[in-house]
């Protein structure tokens, strides 16, 4: 078995030891060759050149960007058999797919199960979303949410660290002082539904969406990756409405429900539209502003050792 191990050698838990231990370990088990990404899209190159090289694996060790390069570069020509399955090996933050696929959130952990996996041949086929052109792994959204990744990817530039405490601080700063709330924005065209207007739309591909620290984020608990696509939106953004169904998506027992929120389960697809630029992002990478994009669920579109 050939494998590709891609590293990104700036998320949080990828140091030179993890490294040369993840190294050790899988070399035991697959012929293997190790690269780390020298900038963003550099994981999206190389898996791409594992699967012209017809390799059998390629395992991300990485946060959720990583992945969601990996992933959109296996999947450059589109699902279908013959292609590299992906691993996952936690790295980064959140590592919110690798937890979904009830991954260990330890690197050291989540190595070992890889390894029985690879051993006993366990693989699981999973659903995936797509944005216009972009495949995604758990989550996108339009409005608020991608501003506020894009206010934490802007921090991070400066220096500083991704942590709950950053994400909670520019999102109360962004919510207050910088979204226009009076009046929706977005409008979500649904096949069978009339078009209604949002002013937060948030795409789950998966249970979670994300996480603060070790709280769960869950707007659409009954998200799987073996189902369609499901939509989180809100019909008002006033501070009150916000914050009690914020409320409801952080509790242990989520069931976001009311006159204001407005969700979609297990959905081939939609398409939202905006009056103005919005922000847009994927698996919480910043697309830039948008004023339409179209969501598509695509089933059994990858294989991951698991």
């Amino acid at each position: 078995m050939r494998a590709l191990l891609v590293v990104n050698p700036k998320a949080t838990a990828t140091t030179p030891r993890m490294r040369d231990v993840l190294t050790h370990a899988l070399s035991s088990e697959v012929k293997l060759d190790v690269v780390e990404t020298q900038a963003r899209g550099h994981a999206t190159s190389l898996a791409r050149e594992a699967v012209t090289d017809g390799l059998d694996v390629v395992v991300a060790l990485g946060g959720d960007g990583t992945v969601n390069e990996v992933v959109n570069g296996l999947l450059a020509d589109g699902p279908g058999s013959g292609l590299p399955a992906l691993a996952v090996v936690p790295g980064g933050n959140a590592n919110v797919f690798a937890r979904a696929l009830d991954m260990p959130a330890a690197p050291v952990d989540a190595t070992s199960q890889l390894l029985d996996a690879l051993r006993e041949g366990r693989r699981r086929t999973v659903g995936l979303g797509q944005v216009d052109e972009r495949w995604f792994t758990f989550c996108a959204g339009l409005g608020l949410d991608a501003e506020v990744v894009r206010r934490v990817e802007r921090k991070r530039a400066d220096g500083r660290k991704a942590t709950p405490a950053l994400y909670v601080r520019q999102g109360f700063t962004q919510f207050l002082l910088h979204s226009r709330r009076s009046r929706p924005a977005i409008t979500v065209h649904a096949d069978g539904r009339e078009p209604e207007q949002i002013g937060l739309a948030l795409v789950c591909n998966s249970d979670p969406w994300t996480y603060l620290g070790p709280r769960p984020v869950r707007p659409c608990p009954q998200a799987r990756f073996e189902l369609g696509l499901d939509l989180f939106g809100l019909r008002s953004l006033g501070t009150v409405t916000t914050l009690r169904h914020l409320r409801q998506i952080l509790s242990t027992r989520p069931k976001p429900r009311g006159r204001a929120v407005l969700s979609l389960h297990d959905t081939d697809g939609f398409r939202l539209t905006s009056e103005r630029p919005m922000a847009l992002q994927v698996d919480g990478d910043d697309l830039g502003d948008r004023t339409e994009v179209v969501f598509r669920a695509v089933p059994h579109a990858l294989d991951v050792v698991v």
